[in-house]
């Protein structure tokens, strides 16, 4: 035999040792891990009765008000442990009475006796949903944890964004996270959003690339709608695929709503959000003479606005959140290197409607510095249609500003706030 084939034949055998040695090291870390998920203690529901007279917990209830909207009301004590009278045991005297306890020992534990046993650890311990990406649940400690930490309805809701909840069994660093699912999520048409519970200042935060925190409570939200228009069911199916890897990656335990009513409740959202989505514009043309550019710039910065990377004067608040806008109604952006030399026919001041608190202050803040400028410049202000604007006619505008708002805030949605200024972007 040559010296080839011997090299060969010691290679393959080689490559054999490999791949048992790989696979043995799975089957232990995978033991290891049912280890640490099966190794919190729960008492047995039939033999460790609750105290008399103890109730379960109560239960929610959904259901439709007059307006078709979704009345959720909780109805306390809807389950009730069993009350045994150990004299009436020995005292009663019909065998229909009495209590079988080795029958009782064979029965299989119901859900009304799971929910009505005292053992705390097995009460809190989570049922998996019909969207639930695995069957498993978290050590008894850590599931009381998990329930104890508040969600994060500030940083991401379930009125705009499909959220996935990941808990790990040991702490994942940012950068893990970030990393494990990156060039997939890239061809999704929507924005992602990562957030984690810091447990040391016990706060919901968002993860970020350098970040050197690790995190046991994740949660990813995409983005249901923007002003693009609705998730589609193409970039929820890469969300979807990309979670569940990324659960398996960490050892983590993913949650996923279901995919269907997440569809339909972007397409539903998107039409409100068309509806509500309006831009109010005050102009200021000439008279005949154009508008310096230095006399433009002089009343700007006096005014407090500022130009930014879009070549607009921005005004905004104390926070760094845009109350309005001045544009160059001609072709041209605004440049600190052209404004010595340019001039224009018209001015356009422009406020977002959703994206601005207090809408209707802010107009009127607005329409003061068009007046300003209008002075100063000699020009006029004009509505889109060239005509002029007089109080009569700037009444209607504030009324539907406020109506528009109104709106928004009766759908938890109100203008400007965080969320709804992600929405509308």
């Amino acid at each position: 035999m040559s010296e080839l084939q011997l090299g060969l034949i010691g290679l393959g055998g080689a490559a054999i040792v490999g791949v048992v040695a790989y696979n043995k090291w799975q089957e232990y870390r995978h033991r290891k891990l049912a280890e640490q998920l099966l190794q919190a203690r729960h008492t047995d529901v039939l033999l460790d009765q609750p105290v008399a007279g103890e109730t379960g917990a109560g239960h929610a209830r959904v259901t439709p008000d007059a307006d078709g909207k979704p009345d959720l009301s909780v109805t306390p004590g809807a389950l009730s442990s069993p009350e045994i009278d150990s004299n009436a045991a020995h005292t009663a005297s019909s065998s229909s009475e009495r209590i079988n306890r080795n029958e009782l020992e064979r029965q299989e534990p119901t859900l009304s006796s799971l929910e009505a046993s005292a053992d705390p650890d097995l009460a809190r311990s989570p049922v998996p949903g019909p969207g639930s990406a695995t069957g498993l649940s978290i050590p008894g400690d850590q599931t009381r944890e998990s329930r104890d930490v508040a969600e994060p309805h500030h940083l991401l809701s379930p009125l705009i964004d499909y959220i996935a909840t990941l808990e790990t069994v040991e702490p994942a660093p940012a950068y893990q996270i970030l990393e494990a699912q990156r060039e997939v999520l890239v061809r999704i048409r929507k924005p992602v959003h990562w957030i984690g519970y810091n447990e040391l200042s016990r706060e919901w935060e968002p993860i970020i690339d350098d970040g050197e925190s690790e995190y046991r409570h994740i949660r990813v939200g995409l983005q249901l709608v923007d002003r693009r228009g609705p998730l589609d069911d193409s970039d929820l199916s890469v969300f979807h695929i990309a979670m569940q890897d990324l659960a398996a990656e960490l050892m983590a335990i993913a949650d996923l709503p279901p995919r269907q009513p997440a569809l339909d409740g972007a397409a539903k959202l998107d039409g409100f959000c068309a509806s509500v989505d309006i831009q109010i514009g005050i102009n200021v043309i000439s008279q005949g003479q154009v508008f310096p550019g230095t006399k433009l710039r002089a009343l700007a910065e006096a005014a407090g606005m500022v130009i930014d990377d879009e070549g607009r004067f921005v005004r905004s608040d104390d926070e760094g959140n845009v109350l309005f806008v001045l544009l160059n109604a001609e072709a041209p952006g605004f440049s600190a290197e052209s404004m010595k030399t340019m001039s224009t026919h018209g001015l356009t001041f422009l406020l977002d409607v959703p994206r601005v608190a207090h809408g209707e202050r802010v107009f009127n803040q607005m329409l003061d510095l068009a007046r300003r400028f209008a002075d100063v410049l000699r020009g006029a202000l004009v509505d889109d249609n060239h005509h002029a604007l007089s109080e009569g006619a700037l009444e209607p505008i504030r009324r539907q500003l406020a109506q528009y708002q109104s709106m928004m805030a009766a759908q938890g949605l109100p203008a400007g706030a965080p969320l709804t200024q992600r929405l509308f972007s």
